[in-house]
């Protein structure tokens, strides 16, 4: 008798859980989840396909999303951070790691048979009902030390965001940190003052674990430029030491409006076009930076072939502007928001939805006069050659060369007004075909006599005339080389 009570106990409870599962299946109920630090928290909570939780270094970000995001679950893990997923309700309500488990789609075959089943296989529940118990008093076991020790910062202090950001990339795992991690990130960063304003919005310098990062907040009709740097960053294998090191992504709130972040490495001294308004170089230091910009364009337009590879990538809007100096004279290429993507190898381009378009003042002929080829990619990859001739003569008017100097101009100063229309600069281009002088100077000098040369074949009104990448980094990459062995021979001759 006592054993005919427990078993109608245990079929009752097992009927009433399998009812509630059958249920929620078919009214396709989200879970509930503890909501803490997350854009979408509404007294506390939200529902979604999945709960989240991520702990950087002590700030705890948790919520919920979909399962199309369900790939950003599974992240390496490594001291300090920590970044996890689960499936049953409030299952994120812990500081501590949560078991792993990969979300199951509801499968309308096993909803319409298992009623049936139940009825008729008494015996066949009470199994199925024994292994459930089984499995949620495993899910319930603390985890082994060794992986609960996972979210402790290490007893040697916190490492940087440089060491952060160099343990995802050599893993494998994308140019970034993994996309829960970014936004627990975010929001432990402090802004502390605005380094720069443009049409896109501002940038501020702000710091995280005591080092400055750059955060470039994106106004809301810039969403797009936003949304494509970020698809960028997140899915190519970008790192190279003159693109914009990328850190983390994400998109608040303040004062009941979004703000779009983007966060990046910061350099102190600005944009190529802000530096250049103050500084001069001398022919080494305009070959350094002038070779930098080439290499990191070179790494952008080449497509690796491999497991871990990358796409080939056309910038469609490089400038001065868009260009940072290091404080070791070189520089790194920075916003991709209308960059076009090309893989060869599974044949396809990928111009993107972005409304807006490149700066005039360095769009190429075929632009201006609406004759490139949109739907070939290394028609993108000569409109950057164009512009790449522009910047360079930005660099070697700041150069001196038997101490003459120029003051910094934009390209085409004397002939078009300071915001230049479409129409004006289509006649200058295309119908005048002027171009860019070039001061006699340059050509007393061989570093910058070379540069001149190159400039001269990256402005060919034929696209397809230019250079490449490619060639003009081997060239620089060339003298840069000659230039060092007349320096070593010079100090053994002395």
């Amino acid at each position: 008798m006592e054993g005919a009570a427990i078993f109608s106990v245990l079929l009752a409870l097992l009927c009433s859980r399998i009812m509630t599962v059958l249920t929620a299946q078919s009214m396709d109920d989200k879970l509930w989840c503890v909501c803490e630090n997350a854009n979408t928290c509404e007294d506390g909570v939200c529902t979604g396909d999945m709960c989240f939780l991520t702990l950087v270094y002590g700030q705890l970000v948790r919520g919920c999303f979909d399962k199309e995001h369900r790939e950003q679950c599974y992240v390496p893990r490594m001291p300090g951070l920590h970044a996890e997923c689960c499936v049953t309700n409030y299952c994120n309500n812990s500081t501590a790691p949560v078991e792993r488990e990969e979300p199951k789609e509801p499968d309308s075959v096993i909803v319409l048979v298992a009623v049936p089943l139940l009825v008729l296989l008494v015996l066949s529940i009470s199994v199925c009902g024994l292994v459930l118990w089984m499995r949620s008093r495993r899910s319930h076991q603390p985890l082994p030390e060794h992986e609960a020790s996972m979210i402790k910062v290490p007893s040697g202090g916190d490492p940087t965001y440089g060491d952060i950001f160099d343990e995802f990339c050599t893993s494998g795992s994308g140019t970034g940190l993994p996309y829960l991690v970014q936004r627990t990130m975010a929001r432990q960063i402090s802004l502390v003052e605005c380094v720069g304003k443009g049409r896109y919005g501002e940038v501020w310098r702000g710091t995280w674990m005591g080092e400055s990062v750059a955060v470039k907040i994106f106004s809301s009709r810039d969403e797009q430029s936003w949304f494509r740097e970020t698809e960028i960053y997140n899915t190519v294998q970008l790192r190279h030491e003159n693109i914009l090191g990328f850190i983390a992504s994400d998109m608040t709130s303040k004062n009941s409006s979004t703000q779009l972040w983007l966060v990046t490495h910061f350099h102190e001294l600005g944009s190529l076009y802000d530096f250049l308004q103050y500084s001069t170089l001398d022919p080494e230091g305009c070959l350094r930076m002038c070779l930098s910009v080439a290499s990191g364009l070179v790494h952008l337009h080449t497509e690796i072939l491999s497991t871990q590879g990358k796409p080939a990538i056309a910038h469609r809007d490089l400038k001065s502007r868009n260009i940072l100096v290091k404080r070791n004279g070189q520089c790194c290429i920075a916003d991709l928001g209308l960059a076009v993507i090309h893989s060869q190898s599974n044949d396809y381009l990928d111009v993107g939805t972005n409304p807006r378009v490149g700066t005039k003042r360095y769009m190429a002929p075929e632009v201006l006069d609406e004759s490139i080829r949109v739907d070939v990619f290394e028609s993108y990859k000569q409109t950057d050659i164009w512009a790449l001739g522009l910047v360079l003569w930005e660099i070697t008017r700041r150069t001196i060369v038997n101490g003459i100097v120029e003051e910094y101009r934009l390209p085409f100063f004397d002939v078009v007004p300071s915001d230049p229309s479409f129409e004006e600069m289509k006649k200058v281009v295309c119908v005048d075909q002027y171009r860019p002088c070039l001061h006699n100077r340059l050509h007393s000098h061989p570093i910058l006599s070379t540069i001149a040369k190159i400039m001269k074949e990256c402005w060919f009104q034929s696209p397809s005339a230019r250079l490449t990448a490619l060639r003009v980094r081997k060239t620089l990459a060339k003298l840069d080389q000659d230039q060092d062995g007349s320096t070593d021979k010079l100090k053994l001759d002395v």
